[in-house]
């Protein structure tokens, strides 16, 4: 099979699955959900087959599939085209397997919503918006799929319209992420002033010869950096995640696992040879990555929604691949990626199995005692649990303690903070599960636990294994392995940058921390589990102390519980002046200056035509009259002249 079809197909069958949902969907409801997940099958089906028709371990050069010219004005022109690379193999691999388990989940998941057909619709384009992004040859094909995962996140995220919530959190998302756009466009258009092309490859080419560039490419990264934030929900762009739990949980998964989320570090990967000639940046990325993580994690321990504590979990778990990418670790930061995909969307999909099972409800405090109740959505929860808190053998030990790692060599202050988030991560997270599936239920009466059906438990099921053993794919030699699958397959992409920070800045070292530090630096990550989940059970899970409402906490406690207040800060110190500029501008620039000015004008032309209108009465007799008026008065003028 040629790469034009096969790429096509990957790309391009989520695509009719959304046109086919859109234009059908109110008349075939019942097919609906079926038609959209095996069109999303299809394209992980391509995805498999296009790895395997690459041989991403051999070395080669990426592969460029070119449908057509796309835009072409003057000297900028920019081809729809796709990049097949061990990058772009990685991300649609995930995307798409992971969607494709996601889509069946929500069979189950949205059967019997009347708008059924109009989701499956919007599933489907938000994964052929995210396959373009990753995919993308160049930054405009990149920055067409990155404003179309926008869109989607908008249309799910509000997709149920009678939800005053749902339609506010859709539109704070958008808002917030057109923010950071800006800054996004603002280095696509340095990029090709400075490059002179869009396509990666011809960047990352002139690189070494275009001196000018290095002087201007902390402005690049910058502004590629803050957009990056914005879709990977980084401080102080993270407002809009926890708000995207309005959305059905399946939307959450998608959003949180295998898509939008993950688009800021992908394009920090594909640009790696820009980042990696910018430490200084690479510094800042670490900072905000690490403050994000303990950030975040510090509001997910006084969270009661048990959607809303995973939510503040992905901005942590995000803040700690942003960390890998800041210290130039990017298989590190992708091996998080890879094994957060898979035990995030377990633990949302498991989440969503128990608010199906207990009729919508979400208040951790009225849960309890699931666990005999729902076994498949207990244990394959647990197993989440374990793996996002990064206990051994789960996936999460591997990639997780990767990144602590390389965070310790950048500075040891990176590494503590590290290790603090990652107590605070099992805290949460086993105050999550406790509360939910163990001890007495606090279950309403009026509502039966029931197990979800099989269309829902079997991608928890599959997601369970992934959890618990993609971890394996990179295991360092200290822990017994020396299994390093990713680092040689990441090696084509990343080994050209390394090479041009070598001929910018010396040779490229690669530092390796001796095994018996590596096991001491495990063993503190160890220690910080063991103390998370001992504190949260001596504490309050043994006395099945119930959380406090958020308002009801005093002391230093009222910041984390009221998500430091800042979006209220946003409101009053952004929102509200801009708000009263607007109205300002609205009512008296706009309405009584501009608005009588062109009033005004009106009125006097209005005037003026009343008059004029006089002269033309259809009458022969009166035009006659002024043609003879007219031609007395031409002539006396000539006369008066002498002419």
């Amino acid at each position: 099979m040629s790469w034009e079809i096969l790429i096509s197909i990957l790309a391009l069958s989520p695509l009719l699955g959304s046109v086919l949902n859109a234009l059908f969907g109110r008349y075939w409801k019942g097919f609906s959900g079926p038609i959209g997940t095996l069109l999303s099958f299809v394209s992980f089906g391509a995805s498999v087959f296009a790895y395997l028709q690459f041989h991403p371990m051999e070395r080669q050069d990426a592969q460029i599939v070119t449908l057509f010219n796309w835009v072409n004005v003057g000297n900028f022109k920019a081809d729809l085209a796709y990049q097949v690379d061990q990058l772009s193999l990685f991300m649609a691999l995930i995307i798409t397997g992971i969607g494709s388990l996601i889509h069946l989940y929500s069979i189950g998941y949205m059967k019997g919503n009347p708008g059924i057909g109009r989701f499956f619709s919007y599933l489907n384009l938000f994964v052929f918006f995210m396959l373009h992004l990753v995919l993308a040859e160049n930054l405009v094909v990149l920055f067409f799929g990155w404003e179309g995962v926008g869109l989607c996140s908008y249309l799910l995220i509000g997709f149920d319209t009678h939800k005053e919530n749902a339609a506010q959190a859709s539109i704070k998302a958008f808002v917030t992420n057109r923010i950071a756009d800006l800054a996004m466009i603002g280095g696509i258009a340095l990029t090709y002033w400075l490059a002179g092309s869009v396509s990666f490859i011809t960047i990352s080419e002139s690189l070494p010869q275009a001196k000018f560039l290095l002087n201007a490419l902390p402005f690049v990264a910058i502004c590629f950096f803050i957009g990056a934030m914005g879709k990977s929900a980084q401080f102080p762009f993270h407002v809009w995640l926890p708000d995207a739990m309005a959305g059905p949980t399946p939307v959450s998964a998608l959003i949180h696992a295998a898509t939008m989320v993950t688009a800021g570090l992908f394009l920090i990967a594909r640009l790696n040879f820009i980042f990696i000639l910018v430490p200084k940046v690479g510094f800042w990325i670490v900072c905000i990555g690490t403050f994000t993580a303990f950030f975040a994690a510090t509001i997910g321990v006084y969270q009661n929604d048990i959607k809303k504590v995973l939510a503040y979990s992905t901005v942590s778990q995000l803040g700690y691949m942003f960390v890998a990418m800041g210290t130039g670790a990017y298989v590190a930061g992708l091996f998080h990626l890879l094994t957060h995909a898979f035990f995030k969307a377990l633990l949302f999909l498991g989440s969503g199995s128990v608010i199906h099972g207990l009729s919508d409800e979400q208040d951790l405090r009225r849960m309890g005692g699931l666990k005999s109740q729902m076994k498949i959505t207990w244990w394959t929860f647990l197993l989440g649990t374990l793996a996002i808190v990064g206990a051994p053998p789960f996936s999460g030990f591997f990639s997780k303690d990767l990144i602590l790692e390389k965070a310790f060599y950048f500075h040891p202050v990176f590494f503590g903070m590290g290790i603090a988030t990652a107590f605070l991560t099992t805290f949460y997270m086993f105050r999550l599960t406790f509360l939910a599936f163990t001890g007495k239920s606090r279950i309403s009466h009026n509502v039966h636990p029931h197990e979800s059906p099989w269309t829902m438990t079997l991608p928890l099921v599959i997601l369970a294994l992934g959890a618990a053993f993609s971890g394996y794919l990179l295991v360092p030699e200290s822990l017994g392995g020396g299994i390093d699958f990713l680092e040689k397959y990441f090696s084509p992409i990343f080994a050209k940058g390394l090479l041009y920070s070598s001929q910018q800045r010396g040779p490229a070292e690669v530092h390796h921390l001796s095994h018996e530090l590596e096991l001491l630096l495990a063993g503190f990550s160890l220690g910080a589990i063991f103390l998370g989940v001992g504190i949260y059970w001596f504490f309050f899970g043994k006395k099945e102390k119930l959380p406090l409402d958020e308002s009801s906490y005093t002391g230093w406690r009222i910041l984390p519980a009221n998500k430091y207040f800042i979006d209220e800060i946003f409101k009053n110190v952004l929102i509200g002046p801009i708000s009263a500029l607007s109205e300002f501008l609205s009512e008296v620039i706009e309405k009584r200056l501009i608005d009588r000015v062109l009033t005004g004008t009106g009125k006097i032309s209005g005037g003026i035509s009343a008059l004029l209108r006089r002269l033309q009465t259809g009458t022969v007799v009166d035009y006659a009259f002024l043609i003879v008026l007219g031609t007395v008065l031409i002539l006396s003028v000539f006369l008066w002249r002498g002419i």
